[in-house]
């Protein structure tokens, strides 16, 4: 049987980025059991509340519900358990740095499979203030707009 290659995403937090912003993004392997593996499978999984935290020198991600798997057995996991992820010992100590001292929380941007094996991407964030979702949120329409524009000029 092939093995299974390429990048399959299960979730992803889309509302991310327009509440944060985005500085640094890493990639983190997490550890599951059987069944969460199984409903992940099926592409079920809501990363809108999540966040990781850095405890005692492990990262964990906090938060995020992966639903029971419908044809597991009593020993079905906790849809939203504590799951650890696995980061390299630098990468951990430099997000407890940043989280610690410099006001950055930890989000969850994407739950996805790359090779067969679950990942989530993590960003160090900072929260926007109201002020600047709202120029986001113009700049992004005025983009649009000028693309528009510069559309219907070149279509004459």
């Amino acid at each position: 049987m092939p093995r299974e290659t390429g990048k399959k995403v299960v979730a992803s937090n889309r509302k991310a980025r327009h509440d944060y912003h985005i500085d640094d993004t890493y990639e983190a392997g997490i550890v599951l059991t059987g069944t969460e593996v199984k409903a992940l499978r099926q592409g079920r999984a809501s990363l809108a509340d999540g966040f990781a935290q850095i405890d005692r020198g492990e990262a964990w991600l906090e938060h995020v519900h992966i639903p029971e798997y419908f044809q597991g057995t009593w020993n079905n996991h906790s849809p939203r358990r504590r799951r650890k992820l696995l980061l390299h010992r630098a990468e951990i100590d430099k997000l407890a740095g940043s989280t610690r001292e410099g006001g950055y929380t930890l989000v969850p941007l994407q739950l996805y499979f790359k090779d067969g094996k679950a990942k989530v991407e993590i960003a160090l964030a900072r929260g926007k203030k109201h002020w600047d979702k709202r120029q986001t949120l113009r700049e992004r329409q005025d983009k649009r707009e000028s693309d528009r524009a510069m559309s219907l000029r070149a279509n004459r």
